[in-house]
Order: structure tokens, then sequence, then C-alpha cells
């Protein structure tokens, strides 16, 4: 942990300048700061009403990288870093909120954690490990009166926007069948193998306690470390499904409503990685995964009586039948700022709603719902057998062992 004496304090700091002065910024910390987390970061340091404070990463080469981008936004060296989230917590008694963009097993606990100290959370995807885990997300935002924001930024992306009204207002005919990419890097949710143990590094430099955190305890090896694409894979580690279900079937449950409904029926496909799956709606809308079809990543389709609209990453605009549905874009979306009071930032809309005290686009209860989606597939896979849900409920009917799974073990003090 490191926090170093004031500096000379440049204009910024004073509110002088056009900058927004000291006492109306939100005030905010950053826990998990690997590249994702620092893409999140440089985006909030280029905001005046945003005040960075301290970072936090089990990883001091993360910690470092990351302080050194808060001193360098503000000229001093007053950000403090430390490699313990209940650290940072304790001390940092001045935050309005946090940012967390942890590996998939910390997102929970760290959110609640956060929460219950008082702060609101956008908190990186997926946002849980477990239907169960994301349940506790719920309540505590609730019962701490908290804004969170899980984040699935591609809810507030325009082309995805627009692709989302068409279905939602009938451009496309009545809606029958919505299709979600796949992460190709998972082709089997059960996947768990151990890689061979070597020394562990000082805790300074890799605190591997924290890393694994509420995953299980298994020896280090380097191999684990780089980013979900090296620990994603890992069930002990990883969402499975999640880790690219929560940007894609999230937006396909929001062309269906925007409640984003959980699918009540899952079919199991006859293998472990999802290809060709198919959830049913309770309105009888089909959600069906593919590891194809898209030029880009994180690809959606949306399929009616009378059009098609299909858009992933890199698209400019997206794939629409009939064509001419392309000149609705400006009208749509313009529709869509104008009625939700939303701009086309996740981040954005975040910041928005910790000072206005709305729920975020993508708040507690859309993550839990499309997580729960997102688990009961990867238990469907993982069973190799059908499911339903009962969405009222909360649970699977007729099956025990579903239900049991519901909650997946975490190592003490981290359960949830």
């Amino acid at each position: 942990m490191a926090a170093a004496a004031p500096s000379v304090l440049p204009s910024s700091a004073l509110g002088r300048a056009g900058h927004t002065p000291p006492g109306e910024r939100l005030v905010m910390a950053g826990i998990g700061m690997g590249g994702r987390g620092r893409s999140d970061l440089k985006w909030l340091l280029q905001q005046r009403g945003v005040q960075f404070v301290a970072v936090c990463d089990v990883q001091k080469q993360n910690r470092l990288k990351a302080k050194s981008m808060v001193d360098a936004a503000y000229q001093n060296s007053d950000c403090a870093a430390y490699r313990d989230l209940r650290e940072l917590l304790a001390e940092q008694t001045g935050l309005d909120a946090v940012l967390i963009a942890t590996g998939d097993r910390w997102h929970a606990a760290a959110s609640i954690m956060a929460m219950k100290a008082g702060l609101d959370v956008y908190c990186e995807k997926p946002g849980s490990m477990s239907i169960a885990e994301g349940q506790a997300v719920v309540d505590t935002a609730r019962r701490y009166g908290r804004v969170f924001q899980t984040g699935t930024q591609r809810m507030s992306e325009a082309k995805f926007v627009f692709a989302t009204e068409l279905a939602r207002k009938g451009y496309l005919g009545e809606l029958h069948t919505v299709r979600a990419h796949l992460w190709g890097k998972v082709t089997d949710v059960t996947f768990n193998a151990r890689l061979p143990a070597e020394p562990e590094p000082a805790p300074e430099s890799l605190d591997w306690n924290l890393w694994l955190g509420p995953a299980p305890w298994r020896p280090y090896n380097p191999g684990y470390l780089g980013g979900c694409g090296a620990w994603g894979v890992y069930s002990d580690f990883g969402a499975g499904v999640a880790g690219w279900g929560s940007h894609t079937i999230v937006q396909c449950q929001a062309a269906v409503s925007p409640e984003c409904p959980t699918p009540v029926k899952y079919y199991y496909p006859g293998n472990r990685s999802g290809e060709g799956m198919v959830c049913e709606f309770a309105n009888g809308v089909k959600l069906v995964l593919s590891f194809e079809g898209w030029r880009g990543t994180c690809g959606v389709t949306f399929e009616g009586q009378s059009g098609r609209a299909s858009v992933a990453d890199g698209y400019s605009n997206p794939d629409l039948t009939p064509p001419s549905l392309l000149k609705e874009s400006g009208r749509l979306t313009r529709s869509y700022a104008a009625g939700t009071g939303r701009p086309f930032s996740h981040l954005g809309d975040f910041l928005s709603c910790v000072k206005s005290r709305r729920s975020p686009v993508a708040d507690a209860g859309v993550m839990q719902r499309s997580m729960t989606a997102n688990h009961a597939i990867n238990l469907c896979l993982a069973l190799e057998r059908d499911l339903m849900w009962d969405p009222e409920q909360r649970a699977f009917v007729g099956d025990e062992e579903a239900n049991r799974l519901r909650l997946k073990a975490c190592r003490e003090p981290w359960r949830v």
C-alpha cells in the first residue's frame, strides 16, 4: 500500500480554468486494474465530474500502471495504491463510487463489499459466478440503496440500441428468434484442469491468495495469468457461457422485452460448448446460441415475421432485412435517448445515475436476470439434460441437483 503526500495542486484541483470544483465531483477508486480496468479508468479520468483517488490490484505491475495514469492526469503523485481491497475500503472513507474490473470470480464479492461500505458500483461483466451470487448482489443493492451498473456496455452503444428498438417496436414484425454469439475459447463449460505447481511470487509482486479470492485453492502457475483469455476457460475462474453471454444474451433479452426476462426452458444440445443450444422465453420466442454467424465479436441477431437485424462489434450499422430499415436509425436512436434520458455511454449512464439516484440501464436486477439465464445454460450443459426455470420461485422445476447448483462454493472469508 502506498499513499503519497500532496504536491503542488494544479488549477483543476481547485476548480479553476473551467474544471468542476472538488466538492461537486464524484470521488472514485478502482479495484482490478488490468487491461479492462485501465481502459475504463482512461475514460473516467477524462470526465470533469470525477476525481480518482485510489487504485487496487493484487498484481504490482497493474496497480503501479494505474497509479501512474491517475497521477499523470492530475499532475501530482497523490493516488493511493493498494493490493488488498479490504484496506482500500477501510481507509478511503471519502469515496462515492468504485470501479470493479477484477476477474470474474471476484465480481460479486467485491461488489457486495463495496456496497456494504456505502459505495455505488460499476462492475464489469459477468456480474456473478452463480445464480445465488447474482441474487446476493441484488439483495445488497436494495438493502443499502446503492446504484449498481453491470458493464454490459453494448446496451448503451447506438448501433446495438437501434437493433433492439427495431425488435421492440415491431419493425421486424412479430419476434420469433433471437441469436447470441458464443466465445470460441469456452468449448466445455466443465473444463477445470490444473497446471503444474510453480513457486509463488512474493505477495508484494503478486498476492496469489488474493488473486484466487473466492475460487477454490490451487497451486500457483503463471499460465493462469494474462487476462480472461488465460483464466477464463477454467470453471473455477471463468463463468463459462456467461463469459461471452453476459455481452450477447442480455442483448437478446432486451430485444424480447425491456425487463430483460429470463428464458424458462433450456434444451440440452448434445455438447458442453453451447453450440446450437435453444432456450425458450415464456412468450415463445426462442434464443439460439452459436459460435458463427457474424463478422465481428459479441454479435446478436433478432428475427421477426417480416424483418431481421444483425449486429456485432466492428459493424458500422446493423445488417438489416429489409435494408430500407436503416433509414429509421436516426429517428429511433433519438427517440430512445429522449424517452429514456440515457446517454450512449455506459459509464456515462452510471455517473448520471449516481448523481440522480435513478436505476442504470443495466442495474442489479437486469444483471441477475441475465446471469440467471447464463448460469442456467451452464448447468444444462454440465448436467447434460433439459431444464425448466420458474422465475417466480427462482428455482428449477423438479430438479433438485440443478437447484443445489444455483450456489457455487466459495472460499472463506469471501462467501456471499
